[in-house]
């Protein structure tokens, strides 16, 4: 009994593989990136509206409110070191119109354009804008101007 026995020559087969896949799992791993990125700066941006709501709310009147909220807008990204391309903040103080012993409250909205060309993936568009809004009481019995 002969037995014919075709034997299929495999040399470099797993270089053309790791040069098929390679592509794709440097795409995979840049997307991680981009995932973390937004994620660590979405939870900045939450802090950074919850520490200038709350610096809002210490305020004595509207105008001092807001420079106190964007100021800490501004301290709490950079202690984070989250970079925004365009940062907006908004503090509405309609607030501190209410009378002393009704309850009030200060809103701070931020808008933070988060850079993604330096993460270098193919295709990735340039900026991702992530947002977040808090409030906090304005004590109801402390005096308001």
């Amino acid at each position: 009994m002969t037995s014919d026995v075709v034997r299929v020559e495999t040399r470099g087969s797993a270089t053309i593989e790791m040069a098929v896949l390679a592509p794709a799992l440097l795409a995979l791993v840049g997307l991680v990136l981009v995932a973390g990125r937004l994620s660590t700066a979405g939870s900045a941006v939450e802090q950074a509206a919850a520490a200038a709501a709350r610096e809002a709310s210490l305020a004595r009147d509207g105008r001092s409110a807001q420079v106190a909220a964007k100021e800490a807008v501004r301290t709490s990204l950079d202690g984070q070191g989250v970079t925004c391309r365009t940062l907006t903040s908004a503090v509405d103080v309609d607030g501190f119109t209410v009378p002393v012993g009704q309850p009030a409250s200060v809103r701070v909205h931020v808008s933070c354009a988060v850079p993604l060309s330096d993460v270098a993936v193919p295709g990735m568009p340039g900026t991702r804008i992530v947002t977040a809004s808090m409030t906090s009481t304005i004590d109801r019995f402390r005096r308001r101007s």
